[in-house]
C-alpha cells in the first residue's frame, strides 16, 4: 500500500481541536480537504502528520504553535486614531476588518478594544500561539 509523499496531491478529513478540546475547523459534511504535499499549502504539522500515512489510515496528532500559526506577535497589536476607519462605523470587539498594508499587500484584523479616540487592532492569526490537535483520515492519494 502506497504512503502519501511530498509532491503527492492528498485528500484528507480532518478535525482540528483547541487544548480545551473545542472544535475550530473540520471537514465533517464537505469535501475532504486537497493539497499537495511539499508545497506549503498548510500548516507544517498538518503535512507532516499527513506524511507517510496509508489510504484510509487515521490518526490524532498534536503540534505546537510553532508548526501551526506561529507564536502571538506584540508587534502585530497596534492602535489607530478613529478618524481612520470609515465613517459611520461603530467597531466592537470581535469585529474583523481588512487592511492594505503600505506595500498593497492586505491582511485581516480583529477589533480588540476601542475608546472614543481610537482602536485597538490585532493582526495576529486567530489561532496564533495554540497547539492544535488533529483527527486526520487519509482519503486518497492523486
Amino acid at each position: 500500500m502506497s504512503q502519501a509523499k511530498s509532491g503527492d496531491t492528498v485528500h484528507v478529513h480532518y478535525t482540528g481541536k483547541l487544548d480545551d478540546g473545542s472544535v475550530f475547523d473540520t471537514s465533517e459534511g464537505r469535501d475532504p480537504l486537497t493539497f499537495e504535499l511539499g508545497k506549503n499549502m498548510v500548516v507544517p504539522g498538518f503535512e507532516k502528520a499527513v506524511t507517510g500515512m496509508a489510504v484510509g489510515e487515521k490518526k490524532t496528532v498534536t503540534f505546537p504553535s510553532d508548526e501551526a500559526y506561529g507564536p502571538r506577535l506584540d508587534q502585530l497589536t497596534f492602535t489607530v486614531p478613529r478618524e481612520n476607519l470609515p465613517e459611520g462605523y461603530d467597531p466592537q470587539e470581535g469585529d474583523t476588518l481588512g487592511m492594505e498594508t503600505r506595500d498593497g499587500r492586505k491582511m485581516d484584523v480583529v477589533v480588540t478594544s476601542s475608546d472614543e479616540k481610537s482602536v485597538q487592532l490585532d493582526a495576529n492569526h486567530p489561532l496564533a500561539g495554540q497547539d492544535l490537535t488533529f483527527d486526520v483520515e487519509l482519503v486518497k492519494i492523486g
